[in-house]
């Protein structure tokens, strides 16, 4: 067959319009502006699903915070009722002590006294075998007769007040064993009210480690727990700035910390963690330390001042705050109890609260801070460690 052109001729060249390529190109952009806004959507999309995951997730942990807070609320007040216990129960047994103590000591007295009536009664005996009125009309013997008399007298008298003296200590013996069951009683009361007070606090105990347990299954993501730790520090700024502004109203008795800085007493005995300045979620830093301790021990004033705050606070647990004047404070948070309420007046190396957990803690410890016009500053600098 015969080609459509003549080799002679030249090959004609089929290009393609501007408008052609420009409608292709519009297309394309039309495309990938469409793919685009779907990727935008689906980001939107994800971004809302996972703020609202987050928002779910801290309104629920919020909830059972306020779970927490009334369960350790509740221990606290359980463990100040045991300590309250154990002192009664120390002051019954000191008085048992001392009842039995004056109870041998009357036993004894009373053996003594019988002893002595006995001699007494022998004596009373050996003198009354005279013949009185043969004595009487034997006038030698009126003599030794006036004697006998004087010395039975003399007797008589002295029989009476030993008697009177025995009856009183039998009276004084009664009276100790009637004090001495009543104690018993006590005691009795106080040890029965003591297992009570160990019943309860072991339900609190299992209701609060239920409540941890779904807080931590509440808390699953990493943003969930940023926003939880900026709102506690938010919370511990508020109360701080409301202690603050109490004692700016108030008269400064108190001369500061600064003229102390590497003296200050240590707020709790356990193991020392310089927390300070680490990262501790996020862009959120330890403000203080940490110091593992036993439960129930004591938690100590560093230096005399006022407390300010003592009250649970989220995230912190039991916290107290003192204010040492100059605008130094001291923060003491994660207590078991505290035993000192807003407005006492507190010494250098006074008990303030017993150490613990709360605030949600799966060990013992104590948090502490030292701020100085409301800003925190390393505490391990101050302390005598």
């Amino acid at each position: 067959m015969l080609p459509c052109h003549s080799p002679l001729q030249p090959r004609k060249t089929y290009r393609k319009a501007p408008w052609l390529w420009c409608f292709a190109l519009f297309i394309f952009s039309i495309s990938v502006a469409a793919q685009q806004n779907d990727d935008l959507e689906t980001i939107q999309s994800q971004i809302k699903t996972k703020q609202a995951e987050v928002a779910a997730q801290v309104a629920r942990a919020r909830q059972l915070q306020n779970e927490l807070e009334s369960v350790e609320v509740n221990i606290a007040l359980t463990v100040k009722a045991q300590q309250k216990t154990r002192a009664a129960l120390s002051a019954n047994n000191a008085q048992l002590k001392q009842l039995n103590t004056q109870k041998e000591s009357i036993k004894l007295a009373l053996s003594q006294q019988q002893e002595s009536l006995s001699k007494l009664i022998r004596s009373a005996y050996m003198t009354g075998n005279y013949d009185f009125a043969k004595m009487l009309l034997n006038q030698q013997d009126a003599a030794n007769f006036e004697r006998t008399i004087t010395y039975y007298q003399y007797l008589n008298k002295e029989s009476t007040a030993k008697i009177a003296q025995f009856r009183q200590s039998v009276a004084e013996l009664e009276e100790v064993n009637k004090q001495l069951a009543g104690k018993q009683q006590e005691l009795e009361q106080i040890q029965a009210q003591q297992i009570s007070q160990h019943k309860q606090l072991q339900k609190q105990q299992a209701s609060r480690e239920s409540t941890l347990v779904s807080i931590r299954s509440a808390i699953e993501s990493d943003e969930a727990k940023l926003e939880i730790l900026q709102q506690n520090e938010k919370n511990l700024i508020e109360a701080i700035a409301q202690a603050q502004r109490r004692a700016e109203q108030q008269q400064q008795i108190y001369d500061g910390l600064s003229q102390y800085k590497g003296e200050l007493l240590m707020p709790a005995k356990g193991e020392l963690r310089r927390m300070f300045g680490r990262i501790r979620q996020g862009q959120v830093k330890w403000k203080g330390i940490v110091i593992n301790g036993q439960v129930g021990s004591a938690v100590v004033a560093i230096h005399q001042g006022k407390v300010l705050y003592a009250d649970w606070l989220r995230g912190f647990g039991l916290v107290t705050v003192i204010d040492h004047g100059d605008g130094f404070m001291s923060l003491y948070g994660h207590n078991q109890a505290l035993l000192k309420q807003a407005g006492d007046a507190v010494t250098a190396g006074e008990t303030i609260a017993l150490l613990g957990q709360s605030g949600g803690q799966s060990s013992p410890n104590l948090y502490f801070e030292i701020r100085h016009k409301g800003q925190p500053i390393n505490p391990v600098g101050w302390l005598k460690l």
